[in-house]
């Protein structure tokens, strides 16, 4: 059985933590490690192949570094140029392992799910896999406990010539009002679309075929024309953008005849909204969760999130305050489903509170834009033992370096020269320079940017260890 991690969405609900360069499924929003942490490591051990993982390809560095940090070795990483929904990543997932004469069973899992009880899920995929084993596409579905309006349900009908505790598909139904999921509720015969699978991987491209032939076409010809190193594929972006954006339950469950639903009781949470993790979280007597510097007085069912600052709370109940040191976000959390459509208006503007943090995080370690003028900025940067950034030059701005621990090597033109601790030098403009941290702590200096513009595109790239010299925006 091999593991398919699909890591892609922006994960917009939980905005203005969640951004689209460092979405929520790598955030800890639940324990120690991320979301996708916390997913590779409930598959380790038993029977389970190491993971297969579909990601965005501005987030290459970010889960190569969260997957060296436990330590894990996957199958491969397929790089999506941007998202086309569930159907594609799995579609061409299992396309690659076909062609690499691979059809094992296939349990593909969304990132930025928690599950509470690790023992009963890992059990409950034994059990679906002997309906998987018999050509049979697997969905798990969460017992609906309660009328939950975000969710996707699906009514089940017998189990006939299926395997015990299968229950065969009867119908989909999208997001329903309040009332209808009451009644779903009620009857004791839905569950929640959990948006986790099983199957055999030349079963669901068969399926693909039959059902949406088109996806299926374009997802053989996106991978033909796909460039591979290794185990990995980096998509090609042109054939790509012609594939439709469409769910594996639009295209195939839905439509065919053999889809199945494994009961999942594990304490299962989507954490897609605030109120969500509201809900994943320990409260206290007066029903808050509070993560950070938070003080609150007379306030009750509240989620209060500070990521730096004293945030201070009197006399609210029921609402979601999350700040982040760029933005702050106040909402009722009975409308915390509605955060996704702030983040559209807030794109429509052009604002760039919705792509990255103040603080951005590179392979070679993180800046942080601490203050900016028309003419200044001054960064906060730390590189990471060992690490260094690209060789570079910008054309319209100059930048001085104050050492604030560590020791930095600097190339300057045909200088190279060592900086320690409150030392400092001078790039001026044009220069070809390149910072690197030779020892075994972290570097971390204060950048002072002067010039006519600041863009980090105002970056010309001449040699770079993460090979990134040939991407169309810049970056440090």
């Amino acid at each position: 059985m091999i593991p398919v991690i699909l890591s892609g969405g922006s994960g917009s609900r939980l905005w203005p933590l969640s951004r689209e360069q460092f979405p929520k499924q790598f955030h800890a929003l639940t324990g120690e490690h991320s979301l996708f942490q916390q997913t590779l490591e409930r598959l380790s051990g038993g029977d389970m192949q190491p993971p297969l993982v579909v990601c965005n390809r501005n987030h290459r560095f970010i889960v190569q570094a969260q997957l060296d940090a436990l330590k894990l070795a996957t199958q491969g990483i397929v790089f999506e140029p941007f998202g086309r929904n569930t159907a594609p990543a799995v579609a061409i997932a299992a396309m690659k392992l076909l062609a690499d004469g691979r059809d094992e069973l296939l349990l593909v899992l969304p990132a930025d799910h928690v599950l509470e009880n690790v023992d009963v899920f890992r059990s409950t995929v034994l059990q679906a896999g002997v309906a998987a084993e018999q050509g049979e596409l697997v969905l798990f579905g969460i017992p609906a406990s309660r009328p939950e309006t975000g969710y996707g349900y699906i009514k089940t009908g017998g189990s006939q010539g299926l395997p015990e505790g299968v229950l065969r598909v009867e119908r989909f139904i999208e997001k329903p009002n309040a009332e209808k999921a009451a009644d779903f509720v009620a009857s004791g015969d839905y569950f929640w679309n959990s948006g986790m699978f099983l199957f055999r991987a030349s079963r669901i491209v068969e399926e693909l075929k039959k059902h949406d032939a088109y996806i299926y076409e374009k997802c053989i010809e996106t991978l033909e024309c796909s460039s591979h190193s290794g185990d990995n594929v980096e998509i090609d972006e042109l054939v790509f953008a012609e594939c439709p954006d469409n769910s594996i339950d639009y295209a195939v469950m839905e439509k065919t005849e053999r889809a199945c639903v494994m009961p999942l009781d594990a304490g299962w949470n989507d954490v897609g909204s605030w109120s969500s993790i509201w809900d994943a979280h320990e409260k206290d007597d007066d029903g808050n969760v509070v993560r950070g510097d938070v003080v609150l007085q007379n306030s009750r069912n509240c989620l209060v999130q500070s990521s730096g600052k004293l945030v201070s709370v009197v006399g609210l109940d029921d609402v979601v305050v999350v700040d982040t040191g760029d933005a702050t976000m106040v909402a009722h959390r009975d409308c915390a489903q509605d955060v996704k459509e702030l983040v559209g208006h807030l794109k429509a503007q052009g604002r760039k509170e919705t792509d990255n943090h103040r603080e951005v995080f590179r392979p070679w370690g993180s800046y942080d834009s601490v203050d900016m003028g028309s003419r200044f900025q001054v960064k906060r940067i730390t590189v990471k033992p060992g690490a260094q950034l690209s060789l570079q030059m910008h054309h319209h701005r100059a930048e001085h370096w104050i050492v604030v621990s560590g020791t930095a090597q600097v190339t300057c033109d045909d200088k190279i020269f060592l900086l320690s601790e409150n030392q400092s030098t001078y790039i001026p403009i044009a220069s070809v320079h390149r910072l690197a941290n030779p020892g075994k702590i972290p570097l971390e200096i204060i950048e002072v940017q002067s010039g006519s513009y600041l863009g980090e595109d105002d970056i010309t790239r001449l040699d770079d260890v993460y090979g990134r010299t040939g991407e169309a925006v810049a970056q440090k």
